[in-house]
């Protein structure tokens, strides 16, 4: 499924959820689990944009199709209803909708999250009649607080990597943990010289492709299928394909997809549910291919080599 995000509405934000505790799983019914069973047509796979424009030579007088009332930026409907439409519906919904720290493509803001009882008028359109509506505002919640979590990956991606190669490998050969002190260096060098930071990237649209495993996810399998004493068998509960603006040097800007895979795991003995997330660039050519080798190499070779000690042993000396 895709993250249910709709158009503004005049309702204020809410404040930003915290992760909810109950189970590690996603309520029963949630379509996170499942594919979808709406009547929506699949995008062509070698489409970028999940929406494809009706034909020119369709005649003026016929009725617009269903896809072409679609969003393309989410190829969801443009405006999903936040009233009460559904009489079994027993639980009052807030309606409040809560702005993410997600900016727009088009430079309008940030996107918004759906309001509970938006997502609940979805889920019913999409056919998950047996969604309790009381579990909704988790759902909700859970959903908004995965998509701030990819986003904060994402600009790590983007930091390391928007000003080029030779820059990522600069700061990725020092490890995870060295890249972010570095870039946390620049970050306070620059304001105390007082010079604005980098523009940061933009989310241009998304598309969830819940049915489609990602050739790593599918490796993966293949390996707690051979391997199951040492790799667990535990598929993406969902995968999300996100196309993001990169700001690279002389304000030069061009589109990088990301895929995103979603993980359960055990809860935490508190009950806190737990979610991992896999984000990478899409190896949609060479650069893309590049960075993640970078970053994975430059990681592997920093701790084999002694890295964290030799740092350790520099600040003992300091």
């Amino acid at each position: 499924m895709g993250w249910f995000w709709a158009d503004p509405t005049p309702f204020p934000p809410r404040a930003t959820a915290s992760l909810p505790r109950g189970s590690a799983e996603p309520p029963a019914g949630c379509p996170m689990h499942k594919a979808s069973s709406s009547p929506l047509p699949t995008p062509p796979k070698d489409s970028a944009c999940p929406y494809t424009p009706p034909s020119s030579d369709t005649p003026a007088s016929s009725a617009p199709s269903y896809v072409s009332r679609l969003n393309p930026l989410n190829y969801m409907p443009s405006q999903l209803s936040n009233e009460r439409q559904a009489p079994e519906q027993t639980v009052s919904l807030p309606l409040e909708r809560e702005s993410s720290s997600i900016p727009r493509g088009d430079g309008s803001g940030t996107w918004e999250y759906p309001s509970p009882q938006q997502m609940y008028n979805a889920l019913l359109r999409k056919g998950y009649t047996d969604t309790p509506a009381e579990h909704v505002e988790t759902m909700v919640a859970v959903h908004n607080f995965l998509n701030e979590g990819a986003w904060e990956e994402i600009k790590d991606w983007e930091n390391r990597f928007a000003g080029g190669l030779s820059r990522g490998w600069e700061l990725s050969r020092h490890g995870e943990r060295g890249a972010a002190r570095q870039l946390a260096l620049e970050s306070l060098r620059r304001s105390r010289r007082g010079e604005p930071d980098p523009a940061e990237p933009k989310l241009l649209k998304f598309m969830g492709r819940p049915s489609e495993l990602t050739p790593k996810a599918r490796m993966m399998s293949f390996m707690a299928w051979l391997y199951p004493s040492k790799f667990p068998d535990n598929p993406p509960f969902d995968r999300h394909d996100w196309f993001v603006q990169r700001n690279g040097p002389g304000g030069k800007e061009r589109e990088v997809r990301y895929v995103i895979d979603y993980y359960s795991g055990p809860p935490e003995p508190t009950g806190e549910p737990v979610f991992y997330l896999d984000v990478r660039p899409a190896v949609d050519g060479p650069t893309a291919a590049c960075e993640r080798m970078m970053r994975w190499t430059g990681d592997v070779w920093y701790r084999a080599s002694g890295g964290s000690v030799r740092e350790e042993k520099g600040k003992g000396r300091g």
